[in-house]
């Protein structure tokens, strides 16, 4: 199959698409016309500086250069977690749950796929290691994300139900029980839709990446079911684990509500 090379120009000329929607946008008073101008420009730019630092990762190959990008990429996510909760946890604690669950869910998925199922020599491959970990960091943070906000919101929204389960002699993880698995639903539904909809309503975005490059469409299809079981598996765990640990930290060592140690906004 011919690769069609994409030059500097003729991305340019896709950027005057989003020009023209963010002037429509001014035109229409919507208010959002600076933002979406923002986001292109730091799309392009990010993914540009990427784009050059894999490139000298590949090329360098390192197992120390590739724990270094993985542990950029998971504290970066980690902020990211914080950054999407209305009520965060007070003292970092947002920040280390949100981090230590990625870092043993996506991390461990990764590996697991890396050694067992694709098997590259050496087995911590940039082409394939830091592509993959990346998928599964951007998924298993806005699951986890999704989850904890979800919680924390839920906690105080629904404070007095909660106390009064615990004043009848429920133990803490019997009184949030409901707000627990309410906060694991939210955290799953963006991949069960994913999943659900993938070849049917749309074509996940690395499948059409790899079609677009030259890669027989067969080949492409494995690749994103891979990908789509891996990102399930990987935001499922640490889901799991993200809101058993903030549920946790909402109760004392006496198993009384601690809502003051979530941090409100404003």
């Amino acid at each position: 199959m011919n690769i069609i090379a994409l030059s500097w120009w003729q991305l340019a000329l896709a950027a005057l698409l989003v020009i023209a929607l963010a002037f429509c946008t001014f035109a229409a008073r919507l208010g959002v016309g600076k933002s979406l101008l923002i986001a292109a420009t730091r799309t392009a730019i990010q993914l540009t500086l990427v784009g050059l630092v894999l490139e000298a990762l590949f090329a360098a190959g390192s197992l120390h250069w590739v724990v270094l990008m993985s542990l950029a990429m998971l504290l970066l996510a980690g902020r990211e977690v914080v950054a999407r909760q209305k009520y965060r946890l007070r003292g970092g604690w947002s920040f280390g749950i949100g981090t230590l669950s990625m870092f043993i869910s996506a991390f461990a998925v990764t590996i697991l796929t890396l050694v067992a199922v694709i098997s590259p020599t050496p087995w911590y491959e940039p082409q394939y290691a830091i592509p993959l970990l990346g998928m599964l960091l951007g998924n298993t943070m806005t699951g986890i994300a999704l989850g904890l906000d979800r919680l924390t919101e839920s906690a105080r929204r629904s404070r007095d139900m909660i106390e009064n389960r615990l004043m009848l002699g429920e133990p803490w993880f019997r009184a949030i029980r409901d707000f627990h698995h309410e906060a694991m639903r939210a955290g799953l539904t963006p991949i069960i839709n994913a999943m659900a909809a993938a070849g049917i309503v749309s074509l996940p975005g690395m499948m059409t990446g790899q079609i677009l490059a030259g890669t027989p469409p067969a080949l492409a299809v494995k690749y994103q079911i891979l990908i789509m079981f891996t990102i399930a598996a990987g935001t499922g765990f640490g889901t799991f684990a993200a809101v058993a640990l903030c549920a946790r930290r909402l109760f004392d060592g006496r198993e009384r509500l601690r809502l003051d140690r979530l941090h409100t906004p404003g």
